[in-house]
């Protein structure tokens, strides 16, 4: 479980430079929620997340619509079929109607008739997600590069566009990495073993006294 005071207090500092507005609280929550829903343990992988979030929507850690909504490129054309266009939307900016069917197949979610419900919150929590963890953008995903022993930070970028902003990302993800493992760690004296200890030491103090009552 992470301790969202920890957290949340790290990542003011860095990556967000002392200071952190509530929508961006809102959304490093619905993440952090959808990692402990789907079990995502390695807390490098989820920390490279958060940073792909950070940095695909400009830090507002909010789902958004892709900049110029795909003006000038293919897929910012309406579909001759359906009359949307497939720009990118959401967390991680899914363009091409073939990507928003296979996300939406994944997640029983009929994309391509609707690609603004890649904009809602959950269902972008859920897309983003899905898609790095099953490599489902393209054709990479986290555990290619967060296993035992390794940590990729600069190739992960893979995972969703090549190489594009690699070294960037990575820092971002180094930030979020280390308030994760600080908001991770186990209290070094839980209260209920805290306690437990105390009760042990008071029987053992009055059953020394006892004895030496008897000896007297």
């Amino acid at each position: 479980m992470i301790d969202r005071a920890i957290f949340f207090a790290s990542v003011r500092a860095r990556p967000f430079g002392g200071r952190l507005r509530r929508f961006q609280v809102e959304g490093l929550e619905r993440l952090l929620a959808e990692a402990e829903r789907r079990r995502l343990a390695d807390l490098r992988a989820l920390a490279y997340v958060l940073a792909t979030a950070h940095h695909e929507t400009a830090a507002t850690m909010q789902p958004i619509r892709e900049i110029g909504r795909g003006r000038g490129r293919p897929y910012g054309e309406p579909d001759p079929q359906t009359g949307k266009a497939y720009y990118g939307r959401g967390y991680v900016q899914i363009t091409w109607k073939v990507n928003y069917r296979r996300l939406g197949e994944r997640l029983g979610v009929d994309l391509v008739a609707a690609p603004d419900r890649a904009l809602e919150p959950g269902l972008a929590a859920a897309i983003l997600f899905e898609g790095m963890q099953h490599g489902l953008f393209t054709g990479r995903a986290l555990g290619e590069f967060f296993a035992a022993g390794r940590a990729d930070w600069a190739g992960a970028r893979r995972i969703v566009n090549g190489t594009d902003r690699a070294d960037r990302i990575a820092d971002l993800a180094r930030a979020y990495c280390a308030a994760l493992e600080a908001a991770s760690r186990p209290a070094t004296a839980p209260p209920a073993r805290a306690g437990a200890i105390a009760a042990a030491a008071r029987r053992f103090f009055a059953a020394l006294g006892a004895l030496f009552n008897r000896q007297e």
